[in-house]
């Protein structure tokens, strides 16, 4: 892998606003050393008094929410209600383990056939290595850090290449926050060391969320060195409609929900599986809201306006997906135009007739594209939502919720949902299985992973 430039390339005009020099060496030993040195500490403070500060973490991403939007819209095109929307939610995110820390970590008995006392005790294993990507800035970076932070972990957090700023904003907000020297690190690290900080034996496991690529490179090198990993990687979830006295409604859901952070979610409903008696009305609602977008800008959001995705490079691969359908006879229903450079504008589409030939069928479109497609039966519903090699989320939707019920069971997948698109909040666990990775963040699993699960046991 080639080394990363850290930079802000703004995607609504592809203007280099500022650019990072990447860590050297010496800096990756600074911040491994502190974060070795600072756990000595951390893991020895009292977790109530690690909960003020975690909490205090959390009110400082309220208080600047208006600013780190800004950040992140300039960053990777956010539009910005939308981001400032991500700033609030890092608060409750820091607020939830703070508050619910210290009973989630408390130590658990369990019954003894043999006499004594036995404990399972939740103890912090030492320092991690973070890498986040540029979709959700803040987001992704509170989902693995509170918990962490309150476990008494210590933490090296290697951003996106495209996010620097928010990178630099999140440390200035844990160091302002209390967060002891050395316990939060933010390096700007090239990708050969990232190996070597894997590689490091005072660095005991590391998360990645990002491309299932890049999680394979990682959970290679993870493997290779004994260390846990936490992997959220790539999706295609379902969004399967069995039936609707309101298609208007419903389309409105499954539109608003593709088209959040301008179609670039792991989790968005990049499949929706629609039966046959509503399919006309439900492709024809959904082309009347893709039709007439034009590009805007991401600060301003006026009405009938999109956002760019994060980069040209996105936007023009997300437009050799939808070409490669389109040429092997896919419907284009609205959009799937690329803008011109170098600003990263792809306009909303809606696609229909994907078939197994084209790339569609199998890969993530990590864009505003909406595939639509036509069953007959709850079977054959819920067989071509399992018909991926993801398996991270999905959702089915019917006026009769036993019925949805039964279909959602069915999906193989680490988040399965009835009559929601998605069940947002700090408290529900997030991730997958297949390949969209392995572990949980978020919730009362996402304090479960970098622990350790001590048997304490008092003989008689």
């Amino acid at each position: 892998m080639s080394a990363p430039t850290y930079k802000v390339l703004n995607p609504a005009n592809g203007e280099v606003v500022e650019e990072f020099d990447a860590a050297t060496d010496e800096q990756v030993e600074q911040a491994l050393a502190a974060a070795q040195s600072a756990y000595e500490d951390w893991q020895n403070v009292d977790i109530n008094e690690r909960a003020k500060i975690v909490s205090k973490v959390g009110a400082l991403f309220a208080e600047r929410a208006d600013e780190l939007g800004k950040i992140m819209t300039i960053e990777m095109g956010k539009p910005l209600s939308e981001a400032v929307g991500e700033a609030q939610f890092c608060q409750e995110i820091f607020e939830y383990f703070a508050t619910q820390g210290p009973t989630l970590a408390a130590n658990q008995e369990i019954k003894s056939f043999s006499g004594g006392k036995a404990v399972v005790q939740k103890l912090p294993v030492g320092p991690l290595l973070g890498i986040m990507p540029w979709n959700f800035p803040l987001y992704q970076v509170a989902r693995f850090a509170a918990p962490n932070l309150m476990l008494g972990n210590t933490i090296i957090l290697k951003h996106a290449e495209s996010c620097p700023r928010s990178a630099l904003a999140i440390q200035e907000i844990m160091d302002e926050a209390g967060v002891l020297a050395g316990v939060y690190n933010n390096v700007f690290a090239t990708h050969d060391q990232i190996s070597t900080i894997i590689a490091d034996s005072r660095i005991q496991g590391v998360s990645l969320t990002g491309s299932e690529r890049a999680g394979a490179i990682i959970g290679e090198q993870a493997g290779r060195n004994l260390k846990k990993a936490v992997l959220e990687l790539g999706g295609s979830d379902p969004f399967v409609v069995l039936d609707s006295d309101n298609v208007s409604e419903i389309v409105d859901t499954a539109w608003g929900y593709r088209i959040d952070n301008t179609g670039q979610a792991c989790n968005s409903n990049k499949r929706m599986i629609v039966m046959d008696d509503i399919y006309d009305e439900f492709v024809s609602e959904l082309t009347k809201r893709a039709k007439g977008l034009k590009p805007g800008d991401p600060l301003e959001e006026a009405e009938g306006t999109f956002a760019p995705l994060s980069s040209r490079k996105a936007a023009e691969s997300l437009h050799e997906q939808v070409q490669d359908a389109v040429s092997k006879g896919a419907t284009l229903h609205a959009g799937g135009v690329l803008h011109d450079g170098p600003s990263a504008y792809y306009s909303p589409a809606v696609l229909t007739g994907i078939t197994k030939d084209m790339r569609a069928y199998y890969e993530e479109l990590f864009g505003p594209v909406a595939v639509v497609y036509k069953v007959s039966s709850d079977e054959e519903a819920a067989e071509l939502a399992n018909d991926t090699i993801y398996g991270l989320g999905g959702s089915v939707h019917s006026t009769d919720v036993e019925r949805a019920t039964k279909v959602a069971q069915k999906l193989q997948s680490g988040m399965a949902n009835v009559n929601v698109a998605s069940a947002e909040g700090a408290e529900m666990p997030f991730g997958g299985v297949k390949r969209s990775g392995f572990g949980r963040e978020l919730g009362p699993l996402g304090m479960d992973e970098f622990v350790n699960k001590r048997l304490f046991y008092i003989g008689e």
